[in-house]
């Protein structure tokens, strides 16, 4: 399949006024991770620039957490953090798009259409997946303590309760299905709607109405797009964070290219 920009109405709307929203296949799914190999093969300073100040940005929360002695919010914090990564991905799309329209890249562009893009309703999208990163903390320490108690436990006293006790392995069991829930609902409204905003210029909601059509048009194949992100973020997690320099570029720019695919582009007022 062919990039929206040569197969979608001119219009780029449905009768209601709303982004159409294109059929993707499997093949789209692995042709634009390759889309995202390709634009961080071509750009890859800056990609891993970004990529290490997303990271070094997950290591100082993960300090603090252990430093204020609040090592069970350590792996909810890590999982959950993948819940800002399309505001953080904004970057990757504006090298995406430069790319794609044989512009000149440099961070004096990147800033600049970042910077647009988050005056617009970018930026109320950000707060609604923070908010949505918070709600998650909040159900983790809950189901923490709910399970395992008020105790303070150091970092190594509280991988063996989790992992050697019936109480926290039916945490873990818990915790991890009440996190697939969040973490699906987020990513329906989310999966292309931070690449739209970025894009051109409609309200937040439209963007998230807009996204939750494509996974529900596209049900298997965004399944699939959606356990390859869980599965590359969970390699980027074991590694100590170290992996999300190359996955977070990678996953930013497929993500580009899987919304040109998905949703029609907007008419052009040029």
């Amino acid at each position: 399949m062919t990039e929206t920009t040569d197969t979608a109405p001119a219009s780029g709307k449905t009768a209601g006024g709303m982004p159409a929203v294109l059929p993707v296949t499997t093949d789209d799914i692995l042709e634009v991770l390759a889309a995202g190999i390709r634009d961080f093969r071509a750009a890859p300073l800056f990609g891993l620039i970004i990529g290490g100040i997303y990271t070094a940005g997950g290591w100082l929360l993960i300090l603090l957490l252990l430093q204020f002695d609040l090592p069970y919010l350590v792996y909810p914090l890590a999982a959950g953090f993948a819940f800002i990564a399309p505001f953080i991905a904004t970057a990757f799309y504006a090298i995406s798009r430069c790319l794609e329209r044989n512009e000149t890249i440099s961070w004096g562009n990147i800033i600049k259409s970042t910077r647009e893009a988050a005056g617009r309703d970018l930026r109320w999208m950000a707060l609604v997946t923070g908010f949505s990163l918070f709600i998650w903390m909040d159900i983790a320490a809950l189901l923490f303590f709910g399970f395992l108690g008020l105790n303070s436990l150091s970092a190594p006293e509280l991988l063996q309760h989790v992992f050697t006790t019936p109480m926290g392995l039916l945490f873990l069991l818990i915790g991890h299905g009440v996190g697939a829930v969040i973490a699906l609902a987020v990513f329906s409204f989310s999966v292309t709607s931070f690449p739209m905003l970025f894009d051109r210029d409609v309200d937040f909601v439209t963007a998230m109405v807009t996204s939750v059509k494509v996974v529900l048009a596209n049900k298997k194949v965004m399944i699939i797009w959606c356990v390859a992100i869980a599965g590359l973020i969970g390699v980027s997690l074991l590694s100590g964070l170290v992996g999300l320099l190359v996955t977070l570029p990678i996953l930013g720019h497929a993500s580009w290219h899987l919304y040109r695919r998905a949703v029609s582009p907007a008419p052009r007022t040029e």
